[in-house]
Parts: C-alpha cells; structure tokens; sequence
C-alpha cells in the first residue's frame, strides 16, 4: 500500500505564490510519471502539470510560464511551484503517481486565490 501526502495549500492574493509537495510512503516500487491535476467547482479535473522518471515536463497551456514542476526521486516527492497566481487557479490540487502497473492519488489539497 502506498499513501500519498500532500501539504502546502492554502488562501493566497492573486499575484502571489505557493509551493505544493506530495510525498509517497509505504511499499515503494520505482515511480515511472508524477503529476499535479486540479478541480474545481463545477468542472471536470485537469491535467495542471506532469513530470516523467527522466525529467521530463508538460504543462497546461493555463499554467505555462507560472508553474514547475518537479521531482526528488530520492524523497519519492514531487512538488508544483505556482507563481502569479489567478483567481482562476482556485481548486482542489491532486497528485498523481503512476508506477506502471498501478496508480495513485492524493487526497487533494484546496488553493484558493483571492481577486
């Protein structure tokens, strides 16, 4: 079983910034792709951002330029640092972790950007 932690949300004015982490614990297998997704309210969830074993990175065309992610592979955590930010980041944030043959997901932490 893997459990994945989230922390680093939180209320913030838009312009500002926040730094999300997702740490995995438990039986480890090695992490193929890592990513960020977000809902919110009334709408289905996205892909914010993703990250591959390499280093590899794509992003949202909404978040390109603001948002990066990144992974420490040795700490099996992977973070989202999220600049000038929107009113329209608002949501629920989700990690993502995929080992290959099995997913999975965080329990969600809110960011909300106030106008």
């Amino acid at each position: 079983q893997v459990q994945l932690v989230e922390s680093g949300g939180g209320l913030v004015q838009a312009g500002g910034s926040l730094r999300l982490s997702c740490a995995a614990s438990g039986r480890i297998f090695r992490i193929n792709d890592m990513g960020w997704y977000r809902q919110a309210p009334g709408k289905q969830r996205e892909l914010v951002a993703g990250i591959t074993s390499g280093g590899s990175t794509n992003y949202a065309d909404s978040v390109k330029s603001r948002f990066t992610i990144s992974r420490d592979n040795a700490k099996n955590t992977v973070y989202l640092q999220m600049n000038s930010l929107k009113h329209e980041d608002t949501a629920v944030y989700y990690c993502h972790v995929d080992y290959g043959f099995i997913d999975y997901w965080g329990q969600g932490t809110q960011v909300t950007v106030s106008s």
